[in-house]
């Protein structure tokens, strides 16, 4: 990407793009060629730090490996980000699915059981807001893109405690979510089991997959809010200046 491309996408001025490039470069997160900008591995850092310091992810691991050996399918847990259901933690199953998601996949709310089971834990001012703004996609010939439909299907999921999306995502997948909850913050995450529909019927996920599904929710949740990493102060050289960039910061010895 281009200084230019970076600054039309967040909605700044390309002077200020300048500066925060310059910054994240200087930092070694991202590098410089002819083709523009790119992430370089130490952004990976970040994402280490979210993992190994929140606790909710600590906490939850060893129940969805339990669960993946009880249920044999795959199991994920995910927290909701800018209305998309991102994901924090997977453990795999030995088994082949028709979607790869790994680690910080971010997908559809709307579209998704634990998209669903998170968005239930709006308020319904939130709610309003959240469906709003959406401009929501047809993925597959059962997702749902009437606004009143997908209301619906997260009002039934806030009301029955769970929620399942039937080839909404993607054709082939199945998925069955419940609501992680913090008595002092609501639901602040969602635990999912996922598996191919030619493999295990929607029937099966309610019956014999969700049972489990609420002993590893109830396992998982913690007793007070998850601790979230909170950075503190850096001390960041301003002294330098990058002709491409066309900027010259100005901050030196401030």
């Amino acid at each position: 990407m281009s200084v230019s491309d970076v600054a039309e996408f967040v909605g700044i001025a390309r002077t200020a793009a300048g500066r925060f490039i310059l910054t994240l470069e200087y930092l070694g997160y991202l590098s410089y060629d002819a083709s523009g900008y790119s992430l370089r591995l130490a952004v990976l850092e970040i994402g280490d730090a979210y993992l190994l310091s929140h606790k909710l992810l600590a906490v939850a691991h060893p129940h969805l490996a339990s669960l993946v050996q009880e249920a044999g399918e795959t199991a994920s847990l995910t927290v909701l980000h800018r209305g998309s259901g991102v994901y924090v933690d997977r453990v795999h199953a030995d088994r082949v699915l028709t979607v790869n998601i790994i680690i910080g996949t971010s997908l559809p709310a709307y579209a998704t059981a634990t998209g669903r089971v998170l968005l239930s834990g709006l308020t319904e001012g939130e709610l309003d807001e959240y469906l709003e703004a959406l401009v929501p996609e047809s993925l597959t010939g059962n997702t749902a893109i009437d606004r009143e439909e997908i209301r619906k299907r997260i009002t039934a999921a806030r009301e029955q405690g769970w929620s399942l999306a039937d080839q909404e995502l993607t054709e082939g997948l199945r998925s069955i979510a419940v609501p992680v909850r913090d008595a002092g913050t609501g639901i602040i995450a969602a635990v999912n089991v996922s598996a191919h529909a030619t493999r295990v019927s929607a029937d099966a996920l309610r019956t014999t997959v969700l049972p489990r599904l609420l002993g590893a929710r109830q396992a998982s949740q913690p007793s007070s809010p998850p601790a979230m990493p909170v950075p503190t102060g850096f001390s960041i050289p301003m002294c330098a200046s990058l002709p491409r960039l066309g900027v010259q910061l100005s901050a030196c010895g401030r």
